[in-house]
């Protein structure tokens, strides 16, 4: 990774603040993109008091008015975007919801940030990968992308659907030297899992840092494209 470029969604906290620490530290200029402006520019600067290279991009990806000038800024910032990272999610509500007493407005909001918003980030960002003949396109999952969970309905119709979409842009770009992979990180230890399951016992879940380190090795290493990969429990 050393040199590349990367952008990152949903990178002010978490598993996107930890990716970023992660690649970063093998060299990689990242860009980090989120709507919580204050915490990004918390995590850019202890990225760059660690050595590393690391820009704030404050951004909505569920606004599609904003897609081009995030894809625009991050390429003026760090060069050619070599590693897109879709980590930015939404849970909708919380307490969630049965899907019969979820508000189409909700459901409409967490597939616009979850799925439509990468969607069209991703448009522009491997479309310019093609011409190049290289890039990665990682897009965070999760367990209810497979598994039906009540009261997760939004969220993991959205997961799902952006597993598919992954395995779809894998399929369409494969002579194009353009990579897609999909990872599960499991239950990790984050304000949104918090939100979703606040009687959850926070020693049992996963640490983002241990995530992000054993992704980034994944990233390193290579793996075909168009997988879907959870990432294995002794490696939380």
């Amino acid at each position: 990774m050393k040199g590349k470029g990367v952008l990152i969604t949903g990178g002010s906290k978490g598993l996107g603040a930890a990716l970023a620490e992660e690649l970063s530290g093998a060299g990689a200029r990242v860009v980090l993109v989120a709507r919580a402006e204050e915490e990004l520019r918390k995590t850019v600067a202890r990225i760059r008091d660690r050595g590393g290279e690391a820009h704030a991009l404050p951004g909505d990806v569920s606004d599609k008015l904003q897609a081009h000038r995030i894809a625009g800024a991050a390429a003026a910032l760090v060069g050619p975007i070599e590693l897109l990272v879709h980590n930015a999610s939404t849970l909708g509500p919380t307490p969630l919801r049965l899907l019969l007493d979820t508000e189409c407005e909700d459901l409409e909001q967490v597939l616009q940030t979850n799925l439509v918003g990468p969607f069209r980030l991703t448009k522009i960002v491997a479309g310019a990968m093609a011409l190049r003949g290289s890039g990665l396109v990682l897009h965070v999952s999760s367990d209810t992308a497979v598994a039906a969970y009540p009261r997760w309905g939004a969220y993991g119709v959205s997961k799902a659907a952006l597993d598919h979409m992954n395995r779809i842009w894998a399929v369409e770009l494969a002579q194009t030297g353009v990579r897609f992979l999909s990872v599960d990180p499991g239950e990790m230890d984050t304000e949104m899992h918090a939100a979703a399951v606040p009687e959850a016992d926070r020693g049992e879940l996963a640490q983002p840092v241990r995530v992000a380190r054993w992704i980034g090795r994944l990233v390193a290493h290579g793996v075909e494209s168009g997988s879907r990969i959870v990432v294995p429990g002794e490696a939380r």
